[in-house]
């Protein structure tokens, strides 16, 4: 049973508030109508575009951020809770790929799960000490990479240790273990 108009605006602001990454496809499969549906929907609404809801949520966590310049995060980030975790989203474009074959360039992978991890340490400075990637999947120009960092102790002064797993969809395409240098012990709100 399809809803009202008005009804399935409302839950279309409600889903969006829950989930900005949500696509228009995603939103039409939900309420089983079409994708230019669901466009007139977020008009009326006044509901942004996924890039411009990205951006804007990308802005307000770049807040938080204490070890890294805006400029410098590759993706966006879009949840950020310093020294526990976040969330970042990297759109793969054809300038990100070997144009033989197709398939993302490592490095991109590798720069936006490192900037994560950098990003998401509650000091002035972080750096990368040593890091383990994992590769399993290629990714191609056009798919989204959701990249999720989850931070622990590390087991040495002033190391913490950040775990990131990137996704496009449901499926593991990349896992980083990040040993990064931080000036300050964690927890320490910064003192020494």
């Amino acid at each position: 049973m399809k809803l009202q108009k008005r009804e399935r605006q409302a839950r279309l602001s409600s889903l969006l508030e829950e989930n900005p990454l949500l696509t228009d496809g995603d939103l039409a499969e939900h309420f089983g109508v079409s994708v230019q549906t669901i466009r007139l929907d977020r008009m009326e609404k006044g509901i942004p575009e996924l890039r411009e809801r990205l951006k804007d949520v990308a802005v307000r966590s770049l807040d938080d951020v204490k070890s890294l310049p805006i400029d410098e995060v590759i993706g966006d980030i879009i949840d950020i809770e310093l020294d526990k975790r976040a969330v970042s989203v990297f759109d793969v474009t054809k300038d990100h790929v070997f144009q033989r074959n197709g398939i993302a360039r490592g490095h991109h992978l590798f720069a936006q799960a490192n900037s994560l991890a950098v990003a998401v340490i509650d000091d002035e400075l972080a750096l990368t000490a040593q890091s383990s990637l994992n590769f399993i999947k290629p990714v191609r120009a056009g798919e989204r990479v959701i990249a999720k960092a989850a931070v622990r102790p590390g087991d040495r002064p002033r190391r913490t240790v950040v775990e990131v797993i990137s996704t496009v969809g449901d499926e593991p395409v990349f896992t980083g273990t990040f040993e990064m240098y931080r000036t300050h012990e964690s927890g320490r709100e910064g003192h020494s």
